[in-house]
């Protein structure tokens, strides 16, 4: 068989150009399996040497952790095998079970939520472009749930400006497309003095958000934007991209929009995915009930 090394370099070239993989997932399967083949020294590794590589990696990452690893490592053999490359795939013979525990989605209180955006629309001013920028990327975030590697490949093709909305054409995880539209009179607004003022850059960037060096934006650098206004606001909470889509469907979902609806918005491909939410309304319908119920303001004596 081929050295490991090379079956992996041509493995992710399939990924990038005929499987069209995510940048993210390539980055994840090339950190993934050049760790492993590392593990086994280039080596094509039997059953005992796969169980220590598990137990290695178990005792060194989370379960979450493990589970990915695992799959890339997996998708990789299956691939061999299917290529004829591999006489027999080992993992056929493996029996592994990882229970991690569920973490419920992290989402943004509406009073922090509230003051940020109150914050950053009052740093905005005519001279002052950048918060503009910073002002249509939270509400993009805010309002359309989008993961934040959607919301960096915005460009004039996939963001539609009309009068009264905004529609948005995004190539989600494994190529699944969905359409979002924005309505609200404010954020419609907004967009439109944004193209207005940023339609040069957009124009020959091929893009929609820019870094200070009117580069098209990167996830890295939306996530040091909230960050740097919440330390200027003095808050002392964690905020990340992602909390704004947590906060998205949770919210939707506390206003009863049917879960399958959610699904869609979120590009989600099994329901099971969405459903994490009704944990994070149900825990937040119970806060509530025992905070506003009138009976906990009543106190009686036997």
């Amino acid at each position: 068989m081929e050295v490991m090394a090379n079956l992996i370099s041509q493995y992710l070239v399939s990924g990038e150009y005929e499987r069209k993989l995510s940048p993210n997932t390539l980055k994840a399967y090339r950190i993934d399996l050049l760790q492993f083949s590392e593990f086994v020294n280039g080596e094509w590794p039997d059953l005992n040497a796969l169980n220590e590589y598990i137990k290695y990696i178990n005792q060194k990452f989370s379960p979450r952790s493990v589970k990915r690893k695992l799959a890339s490592v997996q998708a990789f053999y299956r691939n061999l095998e299917e290529n004829d490359v591999l006489g027999e795939n080992p993992f056929s013979k493996l029996h592994i079970r990882i229970r991690s525990p569920q973490q419920l989605p992290r989402i943004i209180p509406n009073q922090i939520l509230h003051d940020l955006l109150a914050y950053v629309y009052s740093t905005y001013s005519m001279k002052h472009r950048i918060a503009l920028r910073d002002i249509m990327i939270l509400e993009l975030l805010f309002g359309t749930g989008l993961r934040v590697s959607e919301l960096c490949a915005l460009n004039d093709n996939t963001f539609l400006l009309s009068d009264d909305s905004i529609q948005l054409l995004i190539n989600g995880k494994g190529q699944k497309e969905r359409i979002l539209q924005l309505s609200t009179p404010e954020v419609v607004r907004i967009a439109h003095i944004y193209c207005q003022e940023f339609s040069e850059e957009i124009r020959n960037q091929k893009a929609l958000l820019f870094n200070q060096r009117m580069h098209p934006i990167s996830p890295q650098s939306v996530r040091r934007i909230i960050n740097k206004y919440l330390k200027k606001m003095g808050i002392n909470y964690h905020v990340t991209p992602h909390m704004f889509r947590h906060t998205f469907a949770t919210s939707l979902l506390e206003a009863g929009m049917d879960i399958r609806y959610i699904q869609s918005l979120l590009g989600h491909s099994s329901i099971s995915t969405t459903q994490i939410y009704t944990h994070v309304a149900t825990q937040r319908q119970n806060m509530l009930l025992a905070e506003k119920h009138p009976r906990g303001k009543m106190s009686f004596s036997l």
